[in-house]
């Protein structure tokens, strides 16, 4: 079979935009046309498809700065990405699909730019033995995914602002996300841009298959062409897919007031409370009561518990300077 190669550029930095056009990617473009694709996010944590965000992120922090979430398809751990950083995806049949050959499309781009950089293990590459770009990977019967992101002059410190969690008694069954040493590509060329990223690695692409093609420019306007796209845009912009695509975890806080100590155990399932217990030595046990009643079958978010806990309030006035205290407390131990 001849080789078909397609290159695609997004001219968008909405996460969930370039997530929505991967996945419009896997699943409805040709698996036998090699397709690269390339893109940036702004101010954005990605994470993982089987992890918590409540674990991995300070969510309230985001929440405030106007920092994304966005969850990828793929599994892997918790990125953050800024406009320093380049992303790469690579599309291919399952019997076509050379991962070795990805890589050394990204190496030898950068090899171009006089930048000596090498595969470590199965998902990394480094130059100059600190990381420079992770990858994540995902197959089907018939279909390869291969992404991954090039740090160029990413915003370093914020990393640890988004993705270092408060302390929390929270468990969770997901995936937790390991720490590496990691370095920008300015460090070793100081001129580079995404633009000169993209055009190296386009080269080096059309280098590896001996063809060339048309680079295809994609941004809002494809969504109203592409009602499929929209709708894969749809769902990862959507709390459910989130939030609420997160494994079970309890999470477990306590609190000690001026009219008694609380003891409060959540378990969530898919974003949303199944079970709730309040242990306390307060001397109004029909407060405790009111409380534990209220939590279960809510989302676990911010705004729903702290409107949960306001209906409380407002159903017992002779507490509700002892629930508005809860309320507060509560609600910012959840983000």
């Amino acid at each position: 079979m001849k080789t078909k190669i397609r290159v695609l550029l997004s001219d968008s930095t909405n996460p969930w935009f370039n997530l929505a056009t991967e996945d419009w990617i896997f699943r409805e473009l040709d698996p036998h046309t090699h397709t690269l694709f390339l893109w940036q996010n702004d101010n954005t944590v990605v994470i993982g498809r089987h992890q918590n965000p409540w674990v991995e992120c300070k969510v309230d922090k985001m929440e405030a700065d106007g920092v994304f979430l966005a969850r990828r398809q793929s599994g892997g751990g918790a990125v953050f990405h800024d406009l320093g950083n380049t992303n790469f995806t690579f599309l291919s049949s399952t019997d076509g699909y050379d991962q070795k050959a990805n890589f050394s499309i990204i190496t030898d781009a950068l090899g171009s730019l006089g930048i000596s950089a090498v595969q470590s293990g199965r998902n990394d590459i480094l130059a100059d033995g600190r990381k420079i770009s992770g990858s994540a990977f995902k197959h089907t019967r018939e279909r390869s995914f291969h992404h991954g992101t090039l740090l160029i002059s990413a915003d370093l410190g914020r990393l640890a602002d988004y993705l270092n969690p408060h302390k929390k008694k929270l468990v969770s069954k997901g995936i937790k996300s390991v720490r590496s040493r990691v370095a920008n590509l300015t460090e070793f060329r100081s001129d580079l841009t995404h633009e000169t990223i993209c055009t190296a690695v386009m080269e080096s692409f059309f280098r590896f298959h001996g063809l060339r093609c048309e680079p295809e420019m994609l941004d809002d306007a494809t969504l109203r062409r592409i009602p499929s796209l929209n709708e894969y845009y749809e769902q990862m912009a959507d709390w459910d897919w989130r939030f609420g695509n997160t494994p079970d975890f309890t999470h477990h806080m306590e609190e000690r007031f001026e009219w008694g100590g609380i003891d409060i155990h959540l378990d969530v399932h898919r974003g949303v409370v199944t079970d709730a217990k309040i242990f306390s030595d307060a001397l109004d046990p029909a407060m405790i009561t009111a409380l534990t009643e209220a939590l279960p079958d809510i989302r676990y978010r911010r705004s729903d518990v702290d409107a949960a806990l306001l209906a409380v309030q407002d159903a017992m006035p002779e507490r509700a300077a002892e629930i508005a205290e809860v309320r507060t407390w509560l609600t910012g131990m959840i983000g």
